[in-house]
Parts: structure tokens; sequence; C-alpha cells
């Protein structure tokens, strides 16, 4: 791959400033930084449940929510704490949240798989594979009979695409021509299992011409090609109410979760070429250091800012309470936490 990528002159990047490119930089860089923290806490048992890392990812979840409009929305799966703070979501809530306290921003009752802004129109962080895509499909019916002019993102990874669920939700996208794009993140292992041994066909993205539907691959370390990618497809959804399927070709660094030994399905050397030859963050930083953009002053200190952003997130995190036991009723149906607007007769929560 050449240090400067070709998609370096398609449009949506062409207008990027200097400072822009900057911010997309330290983008990338506050998430690995703050995953890489979060596996700190989790082996010195400070996190419970599941943890799902976004290291080796990044640029896919940037670059995506980077072109989005202000009516475009967002929703994912269990892996979703790159997509939460490309959104800008805040990083100690997100930590609390992991840590299972009440400051998080499901107020400790969601953990790693379920992180939620909806005044960031984001909407999760779901923890059944491919339960989200009808929810995806949901949101951008929402905005076709709202008449707003937006988008709907809906992430998967690779494992999800074999999902009844996520059928089901291409067919009435088809069928109803809603402005939504299906982003596959192809990690290649599904959960355990490598797509040759699991999924027909050589291009998950290509089930959509079953549905008449828009489909193209890209480069997942390439975080120039991903906004071309993502503009594209958004805008034809935003101003033709014509979905699309757009599979990008990633990599995780770790486990399925931190849980997994991550040690019979894949050997040592194939992580350790793609991070030599593929890291988002490398590629990315190798070329705005050609292009003039970065300095090694600046580097060193996005680096710095990014360790003690998430440092202070942890400390956030630390000394944050732990939910109440009168809290397992709130949060769980709308009427309880409303009583004076209730009209539903007799319990709702039993004890």
């Amino acid at each position: 791959m050449p240090v400067v990528s070709p998609f370096v002159t398609a449009a949506i990047n062409s207008g990027l400033s200097k400072d822009a490119k900057i911010a997309l930089y330290r983008e990338l860089m506050r998430i690995r930084r703050f995953e890489e923290r979060s596996l700190r806490a989790y082996q010195a048992g400070k996190i419970g449940g599941f943890l799902h890392l976004y290291i080796g990812q990044e640029a896919v979840a940037v670059g995506c929510c980077s072109v989005m409009g202000k009516d475009d929305h967002v929703i994912t799966a269990y892996r979703d704490h790159g997509h939460a703070m490309a959104v800008g979501m805040d990083t100690k809530a997100l930590m609390a949240e992991v840590f299972g306290k009440v400051t998080g921003c499901s107020k400790g009752k969601g953990g790693s798989m379920h992180y939620f802004a909806p005044e960031k129109n984001y909407w999760g962080g779901h923890g059944i594979v491919g339960g989200q895509i009808p929810l995806g499909a949901g949101l951008a019916f929402g905005l076709k009979y709202l008449k707003r002019k937006g988008a709907a993102m809906a992430f998967m990874g690779d494992g999800a695409v074999n999902q009844g669920a996520v059928h089901e939700a291409f067919n009435l996208a088809a069928l109803w021509n809603l402005p939504v794009v299906f982003v596959i993140e192809n990690n290649r292992y599904s959960m355990g299992t490598s797509q040759s041994r699991s999924s027909a066909g050589t291009s998950l993205a290509q089930r959509a011409a079953g549905y008449s539907m828009a489909w193209d691959v890209c480069n997942g370390h390439d975080l120039y090609e991903v906004r071309e990618k993502a503009d594209k497809y958004l805008t034809i959804a935003r101003e033709q109410h014509k979905p699309a399927v757009l599979e990008i070709d990633t990599y995780r660094y770790r486990g399925h979760s931190v849980a997994d030994p991550d040690k019979t399905y894949r050997s040592k050397a194939e992580i350790e070429e793609y991070q030599k030859t593929k890291d988002p963050i490398n590629i990315f930083q190798a070329s705005l250091l050609a292009e003039k953009v970065l300095t090694q002053e600046i580097i060193e200190k996005i680096d710095q800012e990014a360790r003690a952003e998430a440092d202070l997130a942890a400390e956030f995190a630390e000394a944050s309470p732990y939910p109440t036991v009168e809290d397992i009723t709130k949060d769980i149906y709308w009427e309880e936490d409303n009583l004076d607007k209730k009209v539903s007769q007799g319990r709702i929560i039993f004890d």
C-alpha cells in the first residue's frame, strides 16, 4: 500500500484541513488508548462480565462516523466502544459503564456491550448477534416517515450476516426503499471460526444483490477509503432513499472478548503481520507525515493526551459508586419511573 492513500483526493477528503486531519488521527489514538486502559482494568479485576475490545478496527468507526450528518443515526453490536467515542460520548461515562458504576452511560446496568447516547443519535450497543440490524432498518423507516434528510448506519460483524433477522431486515429495507447503510465489519473470525469455514461465498456484501441492493467492499485499515465509501452510500441513502451493504475488511488484535484465549484459531504470526503492515493508526500516521500534516512532536503530544484521558476515565470510574439495590427496578418500564403518568393496571414489577 502506498504511503499516501489514493483516496486522499476523494471529494470527502480533499477538503479536509490540516486541523481536521489531526483531529481524525486523535480520534484513532483516543480509542486505542481507551481500549488498552480498559484491558488493564479488566485484568486487575475492576471489570466484570464481557469486554469486547476494538483494538485494530479503529478506522472503521472513526471513518464512518466522521461523515455523519445531523440527521444520521448509528446502531451497532456489542463491540461498541469505538463507535461511542467516534460520535462524541464522554470517556468517563464509558469507562464507568464497564466498571458497572452508576455514573456510566447506562447507569452501570449495561456494561461493555450496551453503550447508548440517544442525544447523539447513537442507539447502542446490542448483545444479541444481528439483533440490532432490524432496529437499524427501523431507524431508517422513522427517518423516511418523518421526512428527514438523514440515514441510518447499522453495523454488524461478519458472523451476524448468517442470522435470519439480518436477511429479513435486508428484504424490508430494499422493499420499502429505506435510507440505511448496513456496514459489515469483517474481522474474519466471527467469534472464533474463520469466514471460510462459516460463510458460503467469497463476499458477504454480495448477498445484497439478492435483494437488488447496492453493495461494495473496502479496506478498513485505510481511513481515507472508509470515509470515501461511507460518504458515498450515506449520500445515496439520504438523497435517494436507497439502502446498501458496505463490507469493510478489518482485523481485531485481541480475542472475540477478553475471556477468549485466542490461541486455537489463528496464529500469532498472522496477528503480527497485520500489525506490521496494516495497523490503521500507523497507516494514517505515515500518510499524515508524508503529507506534512503531522510531526513527531504532535504525535507524541496526542499520544500522551490520549493516555491521560484514558487514565482519568479509569480514575473517575474507580471513584464512582455502584448502583443501589433499589436501582434494580428503575429504567425498565417507563411507567414505573413516571408513576404520575401510569395508565397500566396492576403491578408490573414483582419482588
